[in-house]
């Protein structure tokens, strides 16, 4: 049962780390679209709706589908008055209880009322309400749905890792090295 639990948590920790990656791509993207978007701008005197909206998608599709690939790697924000003079057993039980009683509940309900709300979307075929912006508004919405799940799996692998490391099967990782030093970039 034990090495069912590490493979799962191990999977769910490649997933987010795949997505992560991938969407990090998605910034350099915005930067581009943000510099062509202030060049037309100002110097074309020529405003395009959907480079606007272009803009904050790509903005919460960073956001959204990141927030499990910042999960996995304890970048969240919490309070560290005293998580982190916690032992690592301590810190575990933190993150159990945290998962159980916040993340798991807050991602399922996410989930659900998010799911619906993309689905009318799709099926009323919305579309941007401003002239000259983008088709298809249900796919960010749709996003909210895979982000939350995302964050879910990823909560699920959290809690996974702090009940083996509870349970004496998993040592604790070591915290990530936040030098942000030109030999680490």
């Amino acid at each position: 049962m034990v090495r069912l639990l590490e493979g799962l948590s191990a999977s769910i920790h490649r997933l987010n780390e795949w997505v992560g990656r991938g969407v990090s791509w998605l910034t350099t993207a915005l930067v581009v679209l943000v510099c062509f978007d202030v060049f037309t701008r100002y110097l074309l005197s020529d405003t395009s709706a959907w480079v606007m909206e272009l803009e904050w998608h790509l903005f919460a599709l960073i956001f959204l589908l990141g927030a499990g690939y910042a999960f996995r790697h304890d970048r969240h924000v919490r309070v560290d008055l005293f998580y982190a003079d916690f032992s690592p057993r301590d810190q575990a039980l933190a993150n159990l209880l945290g998962g159980i009683l916040f993340l798991i509940p807050w991602s399922a309900l996410l989930i659900y009322a998010s799911y619906d709300y993309a689905l009318i979307s799709y099926k009323i075929g919305e579309t941007s309400p401003d002239p000259g912006g983008l088709p298809a508004r249900y796919v960010i919405k749709f996003a909210i749905t895979l982000g939350a799940f995302l964050l879910l799996l990823q909560g699920i692998a959290s809690l996974i890792d702090a009940a083996l490391i509870l349970s004496g099967h998993k040592e604790p990782a070591p915290p990530e090295s936040e030098d942000l030093s030109k030999e680490n970039l």
